[in-house]
């Protein structure tokens, strides 16, 4: 289906409407919509007049190819283009959601094109909020959060991290990419509709007394973009997260702090998916004598370690017919024929190879850059977001799986 055809088809409907309200984050709705028309997904902008202060409507014009909804309505146009917008609109998304529009959209009240479009909306509807941490944190922001959800909303965010009047805390706007893997989810017409999708992200602690634990610098990041890109893909995922700060924005999750736990999960799991994403990293060893109580300063310590489960290993031996498996490997430079020979060793279909030596990317970053190895060939995703390259992933893992 080519481009043209989607985002401007003849009777001028979207069935994507993007609310950006008021916020420095306004400026990110841009990356959102362009993410969305690389897609081939129809976007209709609509916009408060305190967001026009942060962007142009020329922008998101230009960007979305069609014209903007404002509170300042053309003559010549519809009569009610809140209402035309809304009723085409399968997912109204607002980006940002400052407080005070979480504020009326949760009570109701329509005073801009953009929350009139949202009370006339018989579609999906996702926020993203961005805000200071503290205003994001107040009892009353936190109460209307919880009734939009109540209602059917997809809370997508925020993050956390240096905010832009410099203090620190939630508040930050999701990833853009983010943003638009969860409105694609919300439209339901992706390639992994009836596919069950098993991911691991994070890495797992192994207690060495009731406060200390022998880890890992992985933050989850890549496991849960990959999620999110198997649920933007219509799949029925399920993710199995160790330790991680960052959670899918949908799909079944469960906590597995250790390796033992990871492995156990992984083994009821594992038989029902039809594809598996291990990108948890997973300890090689754990304490053989783990304390139960708080080791003491001033006590000597002598380490002896032991072997943990091989995860991957375990469920490529008891793998069905018809699945897809996938392991990770993080090394300290780009050695393919490393990747390649854990591949044969393990039983996999693909070995996703992360150079964690580079700065910037790999373990704790939002980046990353990967090599895709297979059993004869292999495929270079330069650096990019980690949404991004999780689209490389799955679009390798679904050739694969034919």
């Amino acid at each position: 289906m080519g481009v043209d055809r989607v985002v401007a088809p003849a009777d001028g409907s979207a069935p994507v409407l993007l609310a950006v309200t008021g916020g420095i984050a306004a400026y990110r709705a841009c990356e959102v919509v362009r993410a969305l028309v690389k897609a081939e997904i129809g976007v209709q902008v609509a916009m408060t007049d305190a967001a026009r202060r942060f962007v142009g409507e020329t922008t998101f014009a230009g960007l979305s190819r069609r014209s903007v909804l404002t509170d300042d309505p053309d003559p010549s146009g519809p009569i009610y283009p809140h209402l035309d917008a809304a009723r085409a609109a399968r997912v109204m998304a607002v980006v940002p959601a400052s407080a005070n529009s979480l504020a009326k959209l949760a009570h109701g009240i329509a005073d801009s094109v953009v929350t009139e479009s949202a009370l006339a909306l018989a579609g999906r509807l996702l926020v993203a909020p961005a805000m200071n941490h503290r205003m994001w944190l107040h009892p009353a922001t936190q109460a209307n959060v919880r009734l939009l959800e109540e209602r059917g909303a997809l809370i997508v965010g925020p993050d956390a991290g240096q905010l832009a009047e410099g203090e620190e805390g939630p508040g930050r706007l999701a990833q853009p990419d983010e943003i638009a893997q969860a409105i694609r989810m919300l439209l339901g017409d992706g390639s992994l509709l009836g596919k069950k999708v098993l991911v691991t992200a994070g890495g797992t602690r192994e207690p060495l007394d009731s406060v200390r634990f022998l880890g890992n610098r992985s933050s989850g990041k890549m496991g849960v973009a990959l999620a999110n890109e198997a649920l933007a893909r219509g799949a029925e995922v399920t993710t199995i997260l160790s330790n991680t700060q960052v959670r899918p924005f949908g799909g079944r999750q469960i906590d597995a702090p250790t390796a033992a736990d990871l492995a156990a999960v992984c083994a009821t799991e594992a038989p029902a998916a039809d594809i598996i994403l291990m990108a948890a990293a997973v300890a090689d060893f754990r304490p053989a004598e783990a304390q139960t109580t708080k080791r003491a300063r001033s006590e000597a310590w002598d380490l002896r370690l032991e072997p943990t489960e091989d995860v991957l290993a375990g469920i490529a031996a008891n793998r069905r017919s018809g699945q897809t498996i996938v392991g990770f490997a993080a090394e300290d430079s780009e050695d393919v024929e490393r990747a390649r020979a854990k591949l044969v060793r393990k039983g996999v279909d693909l070995v996703v190879l992360n150079d964690i030596s580079q700065p910037g990317q790999g373990f704790d970053a939002d980046d990353n850059a990967v090599v895709l190895v297979g059993e004869a060939s292999e495929t270079r995703v330069e650096r990019a977001p980690k949404p991004e390259v999780a689209i490389a992933v799955l679009d390798r893992v679904e050739a694969l799986a034919g």
